[in-house]
């Protein structure tokens, strides 16, 4: 069957007598939908799914096995979310105490996913500490990729796998960030900027359309030449060596004259 097709509940699963359900809504087995959990119309939850208290589910959502959803938590219409997906977990927030210890704090808020998204296989995005960490409409996620707490990412930008985003850092509309890239908390990435694979940020970027590359990453075209250079640091060496070989020969000469 079509997953077009699939509608029902099947069993086991457990479906609160408070959730609200849409038209055409397939819940595979060994599903949980907790209180008051609300899904919007032609949505498919696949087998194993964890839907916590009063997540909200859109329109035409698909839901793939495995997938956990916190407490909370918002997606949007026409939104894919692959396997073993984790959305809601705590943000990485502990206060440091004078034995040495650390203090987990609260994190109160949620996960607000917009329409349009589309997320892959085990990446996990955070619940902000207080208010939401923000997934804008039409953003696009790999797999393996890692959102913190009260990160917010702008319309349309696409994010390659093993890509890390720390605390409370903004990312523009249309950026583009290759695989490994890694952002430090606290920045904002200006609209349409290109990261390339295994990127540092480090700092905040504000011009916008601007291609950066390399750790600490800076700009692309410079970062090439970078990279150029360092391959030929060897024959460099060699060269300065024998030119610093020559000068000491012409001042040794210039000497005995």
């Amino acid at each position: 069957m079509a997953a077009s097709q699939l509608t029902g509940i099947q069993e086991p699963s457990y479906v609160s007598k408070t959730a609200q359900l849409g038209n055409n809504v397939f819940i595979g087995a060994f599903t949980y939908a907790g209180e008051n959990v609300k899904i919007g119309n032609n949505t498919k939850i696949y087998p194993g799914v964890y839907l916590g208290n009063d997540v909200v589910v859109g329109d035409n959502t698909t839901i793939f096995p495995g997938a956990k959803i916190y407490t909370g938590c918002v997606v949007g219409n026409q939104v894919i979310i692959h396997a073993g997906t984790v959305i809601g977990s705590d943000g990485f927030g502990f206060a440091p105490q004078a034995d040495g210890t650390f203090q987990k704090v609260p994190q109160l808020g949620n996960v607000v996913i917009e329409d349009y998204v589309e997320i892959g296989a085990n990446s996990t995005i955070d619940r902000a500490t207080m208010g939401s960490t923000l997934i804008r409409k039409g953003v696009k996620i790999d797999n393996l990729v890692q959102i913190a707490h009260n990160v917010e990412v702008g319309n349309n930008t696409v994010i390659a796998a093993q890509t890390g985003i720390s605390g409370s850092s903004k990312v523009g509309k249309y950026v583009m960030m290759g695989g490994q890239t890694g952002v430090a908390g606290h920045l904002s990435i200006a609209d349409g900027t290109k990261i390339g694979g295994k990127s540092g940020i480090t700092k905040t970027i504000k011009e916008p359309n601007k291609s950066v590359n390399g750790n600490p990453a800076f700009d692309y075209t410079s970062s090439l030449r970078v990279q150029a250079a360092t391959r030929n640091l060897p024959e460099m060496e060699k060269r300065i060596k024998a030119l610093e070989k020559m000068v000491e020969e012409l001042v040794s000469e210039k000497l005995k004259s």
